[in-house]
């Protein structure tokens, strides 16, 4: 009886991962590195790093390098950018947008967008700031109602693209315009509602916690809950037979973290403290990221923004999630809403217009969410409108002019856009996308 010798020679394999890496790449057909087991140690990470470069995978690099980039070059034009002051007042001013962030990068993961979040966002705070201040409300109440408000507009649109069928872009622009007329009737002829600043809403974005054992304590807690997590996660994937992080890995990025945090905490302790709003939007991240990575529901979104079509097959009711996706975006919209009526004191009609909405979709996309649907995370925006608000301040330390700081931010968007495609087209080439 004959023996085929060639299999001696092919690459062996275990499921869908390739243990012959060499013998892989000689082949006719190109290989997924993700299949490739890493070498471990040091030289794995190494090795993993340069396959996810030539692949495109190129992750949240691009933003972090930017973000170092600005730091430098506008504190050497002005010494003040990386003052406590400044970098508190960037903090702050960040969490409007960057709520509003959250719910759009839900959005854009179904590969849909919503361009009504901006007028969502200034109902809300009508909603808010008539029903305590007009009408006398208990505060909180005030709040509860107008978070609801904005979920309830979201799953309106929601319906109308998941259920009637209408296109999403069409369905939101119409929001826009609807939510706008209602937020210019809720103020009224005045156009503007004083908040007050000791009030639930005023605290949002005007309260420190003093004592700086909190922000030193915070840097600990989210050291250690990365650490132990992506060890934890690291282990799971090694026991499932599947690529995990080397430890050396683990090791690096958790002290790159404590580095940040702990600097982040003697800055804050600088000024005025760890603000509570930074802390609020550092929780919805961290529990948004874990819904998205860690839940059957979040995977149900990553699944409609690769294939409707393999989702529907699979059992998953897509217009229940797309509904739900929406109503999230509105919430976040809402919440965002009520952060800037912090800020501004008031609620009025300039509350979710000018370039906000601009600046909320940017800020996903700039934080590396893809445009195209099925890969990103909440942390994005956190990202992305660090970039933003960074060029804003840096811009008005020096005086530069509005209609620059527009130019300059969509430069940065029409790059980050650019990348992304490219990135696409090279996973696709490399048989990855």
């Amino acid at each position: 009886m004959s023996i085929d010798k060639t299999q001696d020679t092919a690459p062996k394999t275990t499921g869908a991962v390739v243990e012959n890496p060499e013998a892989a790449a000689g082949a006719d057909v190109a290989v997924d590195p993700r299949l490739l087991v890493r070498e471990r140690g040091f030289a794995g990470y190494v090795i993993e790093f340069k396959r996810k470069i030539r692949g495109g995978d190129l992750g949240s690099l691009p933003v972090v390098i930017g973000l170092i980039a600005i730091a430098i070059i506008f504190q050497t034009l002005n010494s003040n950018f990386l003052s406590a002051e400044n970098l508190n007042n960037i903090a702050v001013a960040m969490v409007a947008t960057g709520m509003m962030s959250v719910g759009i990068i839900f959005v854009l993961l179904l590969g849909e967008i919503d361009l009504s979040v901006g007028s969502v966002s200034g109902v809300a705070g009508a909603i808010a700031a008539v029903l305590s201040v007009t009408h006398g409300m208990n505060e909180w109440l005030a709040v509860l109602m107008a978070l609801g408000g904005g979920a309830i507009a979201g799953a309106l649109h929601g319906f109308f693209f998941a259920r009637i069928g209408a296109p999403a872009f069409a369905v939101t622009l119409a929001g826009l315009l609807f939510w706008l007329g209602f937020m210019l009737q809720l103020l009224g002829e005045n156009g503007t509602i004083n908040l007050d600043g000791d009030g639930v809403i005023g605290k949002l974005t005007t309260y420190y916690f003093s004592d700086i054992a909190a922000a030193y304590g915070l840097a600990t807690i989210a050291v250690a809950v990365f650490f132990v997590s992506s060890f934890l996660d690291s282990r799971r994937r090694e026991a499932a037979g599947v690529p995990s992080r080397p430890l050396v890995d683990i090791l690096l990025r958790t002290g790159l973290l404590a580095v940040v945090a702990f600097a982040a905490a003697v800055m804050f302790n600088q000024y005025k403290g760890l603000p509570l709003a930074l802390l609020l939007f550092l929780v919805v991240l961290v529990t948004t990221d874990f819904v998205l990575r860690r839940t059957g529901y979040g995977r149900k979104i990553f699944a409609l923004g690769g294939s409707v079509e393999a989702s529907r097959r699979a059992g998953i009711n897509v217009t229940a999630v797309r509904i739900s996706v929406f109503a999230i975006a509105g919430f976040f919209a809402a919440v965002g809403g009520l952060f800037w009526a912090s800020k501004i004191a008031a609620a009025n009609q300039s509350a979710g217009a000018g370039d906000l909405l601009m600046n909320v979709i940017a800020a996903a996309v700039i934080g590396g969410t893809s445009l195209f649907g099925g890969r990103g995370r909440t942390w994005n925006a956190l990202l992305g409108v660090m970039v933003i608000t960074s060029i804003q301040y840096g811009l008005a330390l020096e005086g530069i002019a509005t209609p620059i700081q527009y130019m300059i931010t969509g430069s940065v968007l029409l790059a980050t856009v650019v990348i992304d495609s490219i990135t696409r087209k090279t996973q696709r080439t490399a048989g990855r996308a």
